[in-house]
């Protein structure tokens, strides 16, 4: 700092205005600050700025999995508005592993960082961990089932009625939902928005229809294995996340199962692939983006003392949109009884 003060003709305490922006600097001083920063490649002392002021401006991110691809749009969304507050991001995965995310909530602690964006995985402890330390967390897409202050999620019932509401509006009664892990709340509130749909109509809700377990490939394409080795398969199914549709889709096109002529398929979390599939998939749209911006801007607050005991709680809870493709169609029962085959 003292060569640049040196190099700009100014002082040590002006180079440090200029750094941190707590003092008003004229813009002919700061322009020689940074141009003397530039010549010389200076780099703040992020860890020397950290102590001083008690504040290191990182914060951590936890995700379950990264290959997810509903994680990276989240986490871009994280990432761009936390950098335009001048913080940087330390992003982990914890590979759906309770031990793993523990593991990575400890190394951020030590790296002491200004609080923790989580999206936590099956079995997590992080509520516990994070409350005993009193320190910043908003919980993101996956929400603990006891009641957290800070939280962003999509409206998961709305999104699950939404779903079943469409097949039923084309005439199906057959519906299956592959559910995944209902400790995952996305998944709970889910399939609550699938019984609320059929109930509201007054169809049956099959226990033979109702597959539960994981949220990998391969547990779709074993679901929807089971589901088509019963007497009287369904005929639509809804894939609880991307990953379990593309089980289903793998295991459909194994059994020369066309879709959707003989079963009508819909998932969540859209993407740009999922136009270009044959055919292409009626889905639910999450705001990924948003939720990735609403939950920094909500960890700002949470970091600022905003939101100190007694205040207001805030969990935001996005909606979500229904987009129609070639993937669902009216059943072949109700087609002959409308005396259209």
């Amino acid at each position: 700092m003292r060569d640049v003060a040196r190099l700009a003709g100014v002082s040590t305490s002006t180079v440090s205005a200029v750094i941190n922006g707590a003092v008003p600097v004229s813009p002919k001083r700061r322009q020689r600050v940074q141009d003397a920063m530039t010549a010389l490649d200076y780099q703040p002392d992020a860890i020397a700025r950290g102590l001083k002021t008690g504040r290191t401006f990182v914060v951590g991110v936890v995700v379950p999995d990264i290959t997810n691809a509903f994680y990276p749009e989240v986490v871009r969304g994280i990432e761009d508005t936390a950098r335009k507050a001048g913080y940087g991001v330390l992003l982990c995965d914890s590979s759906e592993d309770p031990r793993n995310e523990e593991s990575h909530l400890s190394m951020l602690f030590s790296r002491r960082v200004d609080g923790v964006l989580l999206a936590c995985c099956a079995g997590s402890t992080a509520y516990a961990t994070t409350a005993g330390r009193r320190f910043p967390v908003v919980f993101v897409d996956r929400i603990p089932s006891i009641n957290v202050k800070y939280s962003v999620s999509s409206d998961n019932l709305q999104a699950g009625y939404l779903a079943t509401r469409h097949l039923i509006d084309l005439g199906h009664e057959r519906i299956a939902p592959i559910a995944g892990n209902l400790v995952l709340s996305p998944h709970h509130d889910r399939l609550e928005g699938f019984r609320k749909a059929m109930q509201e109509f007054h169809l049956p809700i099959r226990d033979e229809y109702m597959v539960c377990g994981d949220v990998q490939i391969e547990d779709g394409a074993s679901a929807c294995s089971r589901l088509f080795n019963l007497p009287e398969p369904p005929t639509a199914i809804i894939a609880g996340n991307n990953k379990l549709l593309l089980g289903v889709l793998q295991e459909l096109e194994g059994r020369g199962i066309r879709v959707p002529e003989q079963v009508s398929l819909l998932g969540f979390d859209d993407y740009l692939w999922n136009r270009y599939f044959n055919p292409s998939l009626t889905a639910v749209s999450q705001s990924t983006y948003e939720m990735g911006r609403c939950a920094f801007e909500l960890l700002l607050q949470a970091m600022s003392g905003e939101h100190q005991a007694g205040a207001s709680e805030k969990q935001i809870r996005l909606s979500t949109e229904l987009r129609i493709r070639n993937s669902t169609a009216q059943p072949l029962h109700f087609l002959a009884s409308c005396n259209l085959i």
